[in-house]
């Protein structure tokens, strides 16, 4: 509730004014019923068609003054809850933005999904609902309820008990209804899990005609959640019949109370009754509202998890800034995934000189993209420590590293736009001679040429009309156009035939200067060419020198060596 409170905070004028409106209609509404008591007991019963007229239009000026207010309120209410919507989800997707990769990884990407989208609807209907509602129902329930005591007083104790009923009853829903609607909002984040992970890998899921056993994984998802809404609604279903019948057997009570009730207050009579209608109309609003309100806790709980949540990577108070030439030292480095018990990588211990292009290769599962997902710091050390031109890499400043790093992965990531749009996301302020030189190393420039508009075509979400060499290669170029001091290629060869990937290494060997690379890669003959090979298997370095150090010393790479050059003998 803090959060809400929060934000509401930073729109008090609104929120008072919407209050003022809010006050205005619920007068309004409760000064109705006490107008046509005069009517009745003053008018009709005088048989004076002044008096009734009089009173009928204080009655109808009334109402215009409640309808204008509604309009406002109304007006106000809906802009506010708006905009706060609009400043959750931007808070929230600024805070993402800054966290390191393992907090996203413990938090998961469909469930911060979730609470970017559907957790701030549930708030920002809670609070429109304050607006709307929440303020005018109490005001409109306390108000009914003193004018019945003050026109009969007789009639004190059964309100006063009514009362006491529906408090509890409320009570007895909040207390059992929140921690349900909590269970909705987490079964919701594995139900948008299933789907993302299906859309993800919609592809392989048709080539091995898997889409039963997908469908089953949803169904199940979608089910639990359907019976974690039940059980939440169930609550519902159960305390408001009940607060209903509380007052509707309060009106009945009054009426019994009333049956020798003068002739000449018929009209106190009949406001009574109206009155205990709008407590009715109040109390099923107030219950109404706080069931918003029991989802918009539960909501509001998780969205203040994101934004509490504090980077794994800390930056220094005072960040170094040397310059970055490309030296790379690991000293003693471990390093564990959080809430894995094995170490991904252990006692490393390599030097890679500045301008150096060095090859990674071991087995799948040995540590590769672990190891290189260090020096940006996309993950920190768990042991030891990185060394940039001598600096530890956790003293300088994050974006200094990044400013000097390029990351080309094995799996492209491109994004909807124009090819042109996509490759300077490497460098907004590279032109288009840059653009193409850095795309004919890629070997892209031949392909884009090709399309109808160049390079100006427009993409899908994730490059859907490219294949997937030619998204390799158009990620390789954009990291190009950075003109980066240290280029990571991890295995993004891998979609290339021989002849296209042989065309990229010589590109990129004549284009890397004093650029530090480091070339992951499952292929021998990519990695042979590099000035030194460092070979991993179970996160250890297996060996680190030249190919022809590595066959006379290392037997991992030996057995690779074998296993690739000798199928290779076969074939031919």
């Amino acid at each position: 509730m803090k959060l809400i409170l929060h934000y509401l905070y930073r729109h008090i004028a609104v929120f008072l004014f919407s209050t003022f409106f809010l006050t205005m209609e619920a007068i309004a509404d409760l000064l109705q019923p006490t107008f046509m008591s005069f009517i009745v007991d003053k008018g009709v019963a005088n048989a004076s068609i002044n008096t009734i007229l009089f009173y009928g239009a204080i009655m109808l000026g009334i109402a215009g003054i409640g309808a204008i207010s509604a309009v406002m309120r109304n007006n106000f209410a809906s802009r506010t809850s708006q905009t706060i919507g609009k400043e959750l989800r931007k808070d929230m997707y600024h805070k993402v933005q800054q966290l390191s990769l393992e907090n996203i990884d413990r938090l998961q990407p469909a469930s911060i999904i979730t609470r970017i989208t559907n957790d701030v609807t549930q708030v920002q209907e809670f609070v429109n609902s304050i607006m709307r509602m929440m303020i005018k129902a109490p005001i409109t329930c306390i108000g009914a309820i003193v004018l019945i005591i003050l026109q009969t007083p007789k009639q004190a104790p059964v309100i006063i008990a009514i009362t006491a009923v529906v408090a509890l009853l409320t009570f007895g829903n909040i207390k059992i209804g929140y921690p349900k609607f909590g269970t909705v909002q987490k079964r919701l984040d594995r139900l948008n899990g299933v789907a993302r992970e299906f859309l993800s890998s919609v592809r392989v899921v048709k080539a091995f005609n898997a889409e039963d056993r997908e469908t089953q994984k949803f169904d199940t998802a979608s089910l639990d959640l359907a019976s974690a809404n039940v059980a939440a609604l169930r609550v519902m279903a159960c305390f408001a019949p009940l607060v209903n019948l509380t007052v509707n057997f309060g009106i009945v009570i009054l009426l019994w109370i009333s049956r020798n009730h003068e002739a000449a207050h018929i009209g106190k009579l009949m406001a009574s009754i109206n009155y205990m209608t709008q407590v009715l109309f109040a109390v099923s609003m107030i219950f109404n509202i706080i069931n918003t309100a029991v989802r918009a806790m539960a909501s509001s709980e998780r969205i203040q998890e994101v934004l509490n949540e504090k980077p794994a990577q800390v930056q220094p108070a005072d960040p170094l800034a040397p310059e970055i030439r490309g030296d790379i030292r690991f000293e003693n480095v471990s390093f564990a995934y959080a809430g894995t018990g094995k170490a991904a990588l252990q006692n490393i211990n390599i030097h890679i000189r500045a301008g150096e292009t060095i090859g990674i290769i071991g087995p799948t599962g040995s540590g590769k993209t672990t190891l290189v997902n260090l020096i940006p710091r996309f993950y920190d050390v768990t042991e030891g420590r990185l060394l940039l031109d001598s600096c530890d890499v956790t003293q300088i400043d994050i974006k200094l590293i990044r400013s000097a790093v390029a990351v080309v992965p094995q799996k492209p990531l491109l994004f909807s736009g124009s090819i042109r749009d996509n490759l300077r996301w490497g460098n907004e302020t590279a032109d288009d001679a840059e653009i193409r030189e850095a795309a004919s190393i890629a070997c892209a420039d031949s392909f884009i040429r090709e399309t109808e508009h160049g390079y100006d075509t427009q993409l899908g979400q994730a490059g859907v009309n490219l294949s997937g060499g030619q998204k390799q290669r158009l990620s390789l170029a954009r990291a190009l156009l950075r003109k980066p001091r240290i280029l990571i290629l991890d295995d993004c060869t891998s979609a290339l035939d021989a002849q296209t990937e042989a065309a990229v290494l010589n590109g990129l060997h004549n284009m890397c200067g004093e650029m530090t690379v480091l070339l992951i890669s499952q292929r021998i003959y990519t990695v042979r060419r590099a000035d030194r090979i460092l070979c991993l298997a179970d996160g250890m370095v297996q060996g680190f020198g030249s190919h022809e150090e590595l066959m006379a010393s290392c037997k991992t790479y030996q057995a690779i060596y074998e296993s690739q050059i000798g199928s290779e003998d076969n074939v031919s």
